[in-house]
Order: C-alpha cells, then sequence, then structure tokens
C-alpha cells in the first residue's frame, strides 16, 4: 500500500479534529455551556472595547478551558468503555481529570475578572 503524502495525513487529520470538535459541541452539555460562554465573553469583548493583549489572554483562557474540558471527556469515555461498572480507581481518575477542568476553570475566570472588572467598575 502507497503511503499518503504528508499534507494528505495532515489534511485527514484536521478533518478528524474538526469532527471530534463537532462532537463535543453537539453530545457534551459542559462544552455547551463553555461554548455559551464563550460566546458572551466575545460579545462583551467587543461592547467594551478590550485590548488586543486582553483579547489573546481572554481567546487563551477560553481554549484552555474547552481543550482541558475535551480531554476530561476523552478520559471519561475511555474509562467507561473499559470498565463500565464502577470501579474505585476508575473513579479516581476521572475525580482527577476533573479538578484539572476546575483548575483551568478558575484560572479562566480570574483571567475575565482581571479584564473586566477595571472596564465595569
Amino acid at each position: 500500500m502507497p503511503r499518503e503524502s504528508f499534507f494528505k495525513n495532515r489534511w485527514r487529520s484536521i478533518g478528524f479534529a474538526f469532527k471530534g470538535l463537532f462532537l463535543l459541541i453537539r453530545t457534551e452539555a459542559s462544552i455547551k455551556i463553555q461554548f455559551f460562554i464563550a460566546l458572551v465573553m466575545t460579545a462583551l469583548g467587543f461592547y467594551l472595547d478590550i485590548s488586543l493583549m486582553e483579547w489573546c489572554l481572554q481567546f487563551l483562557a477560553i481554549g484552555l478551558v474547552m481543550g482541558v474540558e475535551g480531554l476530561n471527556t476523552a478520559v471519561e469515555k475511555l474509562a467507561d468503555y473499559v470498565q463500565p461498572e464502577y470501579d474505585a480507581k476508575i473513579g479516581l481518575l476521572k475525580d482527577i481529570s476533573a479538578g484539572a477542568v476546575m483548575v483551568v476553570s478558575i484560572a479562566g475566570a480570574i483571567v475575565g475578572l482581571l479584564i473586566y472588572l477595571p472596564k465595569v467598575f
């Protein structure tokens, strides 16, 4: 079987990534909520005319939160596939994964507060 070209392979990988993104947004409630919050924060950014650096920080925070949430979802789905019954070790892994989401969510909220509180008050 002939090898695919590098570019064809990358293009296919991008297609899989978009498929995963749309699957996340369509099926996961937490991502839907975070996507809605991202849209609200983006609209607020336009309304309050945030700076370029603030845009960079905001999008970095949004991307980190949603990206880690996606990884958390993957960990949970894999854990459920490997062990469909309750297992304390699997539960610990899921808790750690959810904790990672909480860490970046708190950091993202702090970034949002640092950007928007001075503009509102």
